[in-house]
């Protein structure tokens, strides 16, 4: 499947090298390795963990998702075990795996992302980083950018939200600041209303986020925003639930796309998705190949 493989680090050859496009949105498969059983990895592009903090976090309590009209509405909380945890119990277990492991990283400030940047550098089993700036204002997410760079040469991944900011300043800055690529896409902040006999639908209403079909037309159009005023690769999230949505962030100027809601219904969607990109690859290098008139009815 060498036609379909991406590189998104370019700037560092060889440190982040897909097999396809399609990677796994941060948290969708937890910590990946307990999903391993379930789906098949060597398909996937890449795969991106749960969020990880410096401390362990209890999360929001419950409910933390419900069902929306074209997607969920979730608030979980940042719920983690902590850097140490996860650095020295799983990371071990993603070297075995055959596929990139990102490790999402959630920093409250320039101090954490310091330190959690310093923390994963160079651990066997973690292939690059992806910084969860989407909480963060456009000078906050540079000074995190900034901290978390200086403490690693590893790729940096760099998520940022499609809303609250004017995004091709920030993306610039974040480059600028050393971001190998930008996650264009998160959660679009949203409100799930009251659940059953007028008690909250979700446990913590404040952080409450959308995601899934709804947001797509509003990340693809950051997308084709983004595309050509940056040159560090953009990566598509939000809304990906079949190759033709997959196709038109790629045509919108993504490099790759990270799939997320519709892996609750689907958790091998990234392996399906690549085996139906590399026959649309197929199919259209065999009609370059066609003589003329081949084809023509």
């Amino acid at each position: 499947m060498e036609p379909a493989s991406v590189e998104l680090a370019p700037s560092r050859p060889g440190w982040l090298q897909l097999r396809s496009p399609f990677m796994a949105a941060a948290g969708c498969l937890g910590y990946v390795a307990e999903g391993a059983g379930s789906v098949d990895l060597s398909l996937f592009g890449a795969a991106v963990t749960r969020g990880t903090s410096v401390t362990a976090r209890p999360g929001a309590p419950p409910p933390r998702m419900v069902e929306a009209a074209a997607g969920v509405i979730w608030s979980l909380g940042h719920h983690n075990p902590g850097i140490d945890h996860v650095i020295e119990r799983l990371a071990p277990r993603w070297a075995r795996l055959g596929v990139p492991v990102v490790l999402n990283l959630w920093a409250a400030s320039a101090a954490e992302a310091s330190a959690l940047a310093e923390r994963a550098d160079g651990v066997p089993g973690v292939a690059a980083l992806e910084l969860d700036l989407s909480a963060h204002d456009a000078r906050r997410a540079s000074a995190l950018m900034a901290a978390a760079r200086d403490k690693t040469e590893m790729p940096i991944l760099a998520k940022v939200s499609v809303v609250g900011y004017h995004l091709p300043d920030v993306a610039r800055a974040l480059e600028d600041g050393g971001a190998d690529a930008i996650t264009c896409g998160s959660g679009l902040p949203a409100s799930a209303g009251q659940g059953p006999i007028d008690e909250p639908a979700l446990g913590d209403r404040d952080g409450a986020m959308l995601s899934g079909p709804a947001i797509r037309p509003v990340v693809m159009r950051a997308v084709a925003e983004l595309a050509g005023r940056i040159t560090v690769p953009i990566i598509g999230c939000g809304g990906v639930t079949d190759l033709s949505d997959a196709l038109a962030y790629l045509a919108a100027g993504a490099r790759a796309v990270q799939v997320g809601t519709a892996m609750l219904a689907e958790p091998n969607l990234p392996a399906r998705l690549a085996l139906e990109y590399h026959a649309h690859l197929s199919r259209q290098a065999v009609g370059r190949s066609a003589p003329p008139g081949v084809g023509d009815f």
